[in-house]
Formats: C-alpha cells, sequence, structure tokens
C-alpha cells in the first residue's frame, strides 16, 4: 500500500533548512578576501573574481539541478549540491590550516578559485528548493510559501558577513573556516533527516505510474506537477519568452543582491577605510534586510491584482532611487540609506519574480525555475568583476561610479516587467495535448 509522508509545512522546513546552509557560501570570501589580499599580494580584478567564484557553480548549476527536481523530487539534488559544498570547504579549510599566511602565494590563486567553484554548489540549492516548494503547495499559497523559503534562506550571507569577522578576530581565519566546515556538515545530515519530497514524487518511487502517481497525489493536495524528463522541462520552458524576460529581472535583483553581499566588506573597507567588523555588520545589515522584505514581497504579490507585475514595477523604483543614491554618494551617511533602498527594492522584486513563474510557465515549474534561478543567480558572478573594473580604472571614486551597472539593470528590467504585465498570459486551454495534463 502507498503511504505519503510530511506535510507542505516540513516540506518548505526542510528545503528552507537545506538551502539556507548551502547559501552561506555567498558570504565565503567577502569578509576573509582582505586575509587572502595581504598574504598573496592580489590585485582588486583578482579579488572581484574570488569573491564572485562561488557564485559561478552556485548560479549555472541551478539549471540542470532543479530540472532534475521533476524527474526524482528534490531529495537527491539537494544532497547532491550540499555534499560538493562540503568537499569544497574540507579543501579550503585544508589549503588554509597548512599554508597560510607563510606558505600561501598567489601561486595557489587557481587552486582556492576551484575550492570555491566547489564550496559555491551549496548555492545552487536555491532552484531545487523552489521546484520542491512549489509542488507542496497550492498556486493560491505559493507567493507566500516561495517567500518564507527564500526570504529565510537568504539571511545565511548576512549572518556569515557578520559572524566571521567576529570570528576571524578572536579565532584566526583556520578555525572560523573549521566551524564553517563543521556546520555545513551538520545541515547536510539535518536536511537528509527533515527533507521530504511532494507527494507526487514519494508516489513513483513507491512503483506508481506517472498518470496513476497523479491523480493520487492531487487526492493530498497537490497542483503542480512535472512535465517529463529533465531535458522535456527545460525545453518546454526555454520555448516560452516570459522565461527569458524572467531571467532578465532576475539577473538584476537576486543575481545584483549576490554580487553585493560578497563586495559590500570590500566596497565599505576600500572606500571609507571601515574595520572588517564594521564593513561585516553593514553587510550583514543589507543582506538580511533584502532577505527578509522578500518574505512581506510575496504578501503583497499574494493580495494584490496582478500582484507579481505591479509588485515588481514598484520594487525596480525603490531599486532605481537606491541606484542613484549610491552613485552620489560620497560619504557613509548618504551610503547607508541607498543601500537601505537597494535592499527593499531586491527583496521585495524577487520575491515577485518567483510568484510569476507558475503563472508564467504552468506546464514546465521546475525547468522555468531553473533557468530563471540559474541565468539569473550569473549576475552574483558576473557583477564582482564589472565593480572591481571600475576601481582599477577609476580608482577610488570607482566604488561609487561602478553602481552605474546597477542603475542601467533596473531600467532594463522595469522594460521587462512592463512588457510582462500588458503581454496576454498563458491559459492551459491553449496548451498543446501533451503538456494539459501537467496543468492541475
Amino acid at each position: 500500500m502507498q503511504r505519503v509522508t510530511g506535510t507542505p509545512g516540513q516540506g518548505l522546513l526542510g528545503a528552507t533548512l537545506g538551502f539556507f546552509i548551502g547559501f552561506a557560501a555567498v558570504a565565503l570570501f567577502g569578509p576573509t578576501a582582505s586575509k587572502f589580499q595581504q598574504v598573496m599580494h592580489l590585485s582588486p580584478l583578482a579579488i572581484g573574481f574570488l569573491v564572485a567564484m562561488p557564485s559561478l557553480s552556485g548560479s549555472l548549476l541551478r539549471i540542470p539541478f532543479s530540472a532534475w527536481v521533476d524527474t526524482t523530487g528534490g531529495g537527491k539534488p539537494f544532497l547532491v549540491l550540499l555534499g560538493l559544498s562540503v568537499a569544497g570547504m574540507a579543501g579550503l579549510s585544508a589549503v588554509v590550516a597548512f599554508l597560510y599566511p607563510a606558505r600561501l602565494t598567489a601561486d595557489y590563486l587557481p587552486l582556492l578559485l576551484v575550492l570555491a567553484v566547489l564550496c559555491g554548489c551549496g548555492i545552487a540549492t536555491f532552484s531545487v528548493g523552489i521546484s520542491q516548494v512549489s509542488y507542496w503547495y497550492p498556486r493560491r499559497a505559493q507567493g507566500r510559501a516561495l517567500a518564507v523559503f527564500a526570504g529565510v534562506g537568504n539571511v545565511a550571507p548576512g549572518i556569515f558577513s557578520l559572524l566571521i569577522p567576529l570570528a576571524l578576530g578572536t579565532l584566526g581565519l583556520t578555525s572560523s573556516y573549521l566551524i564553517w566546515l563543521g556546520m555545513l556538515v551538520s545541515g547536510t545530515l539535518a536536511y537528509w533527516l527533515l527533507g521530504r519530497n511532494s507527494p507526487y514524487f514519494q508516489l513513483r518511487a513507491q512503483g506508481l505510474e506517472a498518470d496513476e502517481a497523479r491523480r493520487a497525489a492531487a487526492g493530498y493536495g497537490q497542483e503542480l506537477f512535472p512535465a517529463g524528463s529533465m531535458r522535456d522541462s527545460l525545453a518546454a520552458s526555454a520555448h516560452v519568452w516570459r522565461t527569458w524576460a524572467l531571467v532578465s529581472v532576475y539577473f538584476t535583483t537576486f543575481g545584483g543582491f549576490i554580487a553585493l553581499t560578497a563586495w559590500l566588506p570590500t566596497y565599505w573597507m576600500g572606500n571609507f577605510g571601515m574595520t572588517a567588523i564594521q564593513a561585516g555588520m553593514l553587510t550583514a545589515f543589507y543582506s538580511v534586510l533584502t532577505s527578509l522584505i522578500r518574505v512581506l514581497g510575496g504578501v503583497v504579490s499574494d493580495r494584490l491584482r496582478e500582484g507579481g507585475e505591479n509588485t515588481a514595477i514598484l520594487a525596480l523604483l525603490i531599486m532605481l532611487m537606491g541606484a542613484l543614491v549610491m552613485i552620489g554618494a560620497q560619504e557613509y551617511q548618504l551610503a547607508i540609506p541607498g543601500e537601505i533602498l537597494l535592499a527593499a527594492g531586491m527583496g521585495i522584486c524577487n520575491a515577485a519574480v518567483f510568484k510569476l513563474v507558475p503563472q508564467a510557465v504552468p506546464h514546465a515549474v521546475g525547468g522555468a525555475a531553473g533557468w530563471v534561478g540559474g541565468l539569473g543567480a550569473f549576475g552574483g558572478f558576473a557583477i564582482p568583476p564589472m565593480l572591481a573594473f571600475a576601481v582599477r580604472d577609476l580608482g577610488k571614486n570607482g566604488y561609487s561610479i561602478g553602481f552605474i551597472i546597477y542603475l542601467f539593470l533596473a531600467l532594463v528590467s522595469l522594460f521587462m516587467v512592463w512588457i510582462l504585465k500588458y503581454s496576454e498570459q498563458p491559459q492551459a486551454a491553449v496548451l498543446p495535448a501533451a503538456e494539459k495534463a501537467v496543468v492541475r
């Protein structure tokens, strides 16, 4: 006899925990970059790539791993990504323990970059969790559930941005990274114990055929179902132009959020001469505020008529104002309000985007979440080197002028959301026959 264990709340708890511990890698080098720069004599551009490197795997792996959810559920993809992150963190801790500071030279930069890529695999759990939570919850409650998942998980880099400078001052770099490794291992084990796939994937694992599993899972309240194989899910969503519009918006807001979380410690210390602890506190404030306000964005987008589009437009206007303030900020007293506006705009818009994903691509949520979450988060890798280029070419003034990048991205994203708002929404009735069966 087939049996389903867990509830939507338990599915949300497990996914949020796994994402929280994996997503902390965004802050892997931001608070510690100055330590590596001092002993390895790295250029600003090299530091820009170092702090961004975890976001390379953390963004691109979201695409195949999110689609993998559509074939097996979220459990296996979650554990593989967290396992790779554990391996990278173990290697990084070993390098620091045996080489730092006397023997850690610039020759080891390629090794650090490779280990950073492995550590960043945990960041890719975001799109896995988005798909996992989406399949647990009915459409009417997805905005709030996904906002809680992403909002709580996104707090991790902020917390680590604050704790790492404190740990560095008392324990040193080696002990700080070893403690991080222990927390990552503990979080991986906790997900293994608590993570739950939605009813459909549990029933499929027990031997039911796809159609039978859909009918049975519908009795447990599941409304969304996968389009088929990994390739089917990615291909189906790739043929919908709305997927790419949402990618561009998410590149700006979530990719921009990851980029700033990694870059802000360097910005505050290099531009205003702050200590590592002061820079860590301001970075943590930005990261936590962005994450918590994302929950509010999910609630608002659930309640407003055309809530996803209208919420995104409002949020991007707020972000636009924040970018303008940061460009003109010559004193930290003005940069702090600019940081707050950026946090509010990005956080609210991040929630609005994933309110729109099931609405825009209802027949391939996993594939769409992979494209949006993966290529969108690629901004976390692409933007920090751009900010570093501004500093290299313009000197200290480049720290503020570099925020022109965010001004441009916000304008492009506003245009994209405007098109989404006034274009005809897809309806189940006009989907191809092969796809109608997956819309519930």
